[in-house]
């Protein structure tokens, strides 16, 4: 059981969705406006599912503006799946994205499987050269200190890391990262590694792209 809110301003699709998630054993909260997200609520949530147009403040301000305070997965609800808006939605934080019009078995599945990976807690550390995991706290540090990177680009990091030099395609990484098999915008995780490579350049750049087939950690030695 977790607790999830719904932001959006179709009262109908509320509905739908709290109803849904509720058969899941859940607790659903809904609100009909970005600006309505605040600390408090951030603090409760496991997970947020985030519409992105909406009048006054839409999904993408609303991601900004509470980033810092939302300790748990942000998935966009969204009618724009361009790639300039995929590309900003996780440059502002959010983890995933779910095209409108969406089959609530997809939703659901989507849900559980971010609340799946959240949950997960490995008791251990792997260190790659100059960057140490902290498998247990979800945490990449370097030059002593903790890398800013979001829960997608971690997932992806380690999921890399521990088979240093196997490569992965651009599906493998979305299902293995965010354990929903899916025919994801291969725009995604492109976007998800770009922004890893800026974090991590400053410390090097294990993260390296294997033309036409996908990406791979580089294999130490």
């Amino acid at each position: 059981m977790a607790n999830i809110l719904v932001v959006d301003d179709e009262a109908d699709l509320r509905q739908l969705v709290k109803t849904a998630l509720e058969r899941d054993g859940h607790r659903v909260a809904v609100l009909a406006s970005g600006g309505e997200v605040d600390e408090n609520r951030c603090a409760w949530a496991d997970c947020i599912l985030l519409d992105v147009m909406m009048p006054g403040e839409d999904g993408f301000a609303t991601c900004a503006r509470v980033r810092e305070l939302a300790d748990c997965p942000i998935v966009f609800l969204t009618a724009k799946v361009g790639e300039e808006d995929v590309v900003r939605g996780l440059a502002l934080g959010g983890d995933d994205y779910l095209p409108k019009p969406f089959r609530l078995a997809e939703l659901r599945a989507r849900v559980n499987a971010h609340l799946r990976r959240q949950g997960r807690a490995p008791a251990r550390r792997l260190v790659r050269g100059a960057f140490q995991f902290d498998l247990a706290g979800r945490a990449l540090y370097a030059g002593g200190q903790a890398l800013p990177l979001t829960r997608g680009e971690y997932s992806l990091c380690e999921l890399l890391a521990v088979r240093p030099g196997q490569v992965f395609s651009r599906e493998q990484l979305y299902e293995a990262a965010f354990g929903y098999e899916s025919e994801a915008d291969p725009a995604a995780v492109t976007e998800h590694i770009k922004n890893i490579r800026a974090k991590l350049r400053p410390f090097g750049q294990p993260v390296e792209t294997v033309w036409g087939v996908g990406y791979k950690w580089k294999s130490e030695g």
